[in-house]
């Protein structure tokens, strides 16, 4: 197979409509899952079949990989000559000229995943409560992905895009009501360490 035969099938505007499309949806879903495990990550208990750390690294893994995706995402989005969309408009929201307010938030939702990954591979240069702060912005960045996909796609009312995009809401919303179930237990068990002991009994102590 000739190089030739690389260069005019990208020269296909369906071709490359149909990557640009196919990594915008696989991108939601592995943001998706990387949100939930992150969610997932935060929760204190652990078993021996499934240990914690290996939710933190499936979602470090993902998240990469996600980073990977959202790169080839937004060179094909450029690379399309059916619509106009500059390489600035990757970075610089609401400034194109196609649809500016749903690629706007898909540009939102791609700075807020640099800032997120980039905090995340350097978590020890931070605070830890300036580091949570920074990272909560990966639930705006997913939310942000999830309706500028909706709004751009042009087979976004389709029953299979809808189908996914219900399916990575639900995703979500499970891993947090999940993690908000584990709080009065991860509290209760606090409360009986000798750590948790030695807080109250302080607290008490600063109430008299």
């Amino acid at each position: 197979m000739s190089l030739d035969f690389f260069t005019e099938a990208f020269k296909d505007d369906r071709l490359t409509w149909f990557l640009n499309r196919g990594t915008g949806v696989i991108l939601l879903v592995l943001m998706t899952l990387s949100v939930a495990l992150g969610v997932l990550s935060t929760v204190r208990a652990s078993s021996r079949f499934w240990p914690r750390f290996v939710t933190q690294h499936l979602h470090r893994n993902i998240s990469l990989l996600a980073v990977a995706l959202l790169i080839a995402h937004a060179a094909l989005a450029v690379i399309d000559e059916f619509v106009n969309i500059r390489w600035w408009d990757v970075l610089v929201p609401f400034r194109g000229e196609y649809e500016p307010l749903w690629l706007g938030l898909g540009t939102l939702a791609t700075d807020f995943i640099i800032v997120t990954v980039l905090t995340g591979l350097s978590r020890t240069r931070f605070r830890s409560r300036t580091w949570r702060a920074i990272h909560l912005t990966s639930y705006l960045g997913w939310g942000a992905g999830l309706v500028h996909g909706f709004g751009i796609g042009t087979d976004s009312r389709e029953t299979w895009s809808v189908a996914v995009s219900v399916l990575c809401v639900g995703v979500v919303v499970w891993s947090v009501v999940v993690r908000l179930g584990t709080f009065g237990t991860e509290r209760r068990l606090e409360r009986h360490s000798p750590a948790g002991s030695r807080r109250q009994a302080r607290a008490r102590e600063r109430s008299r």
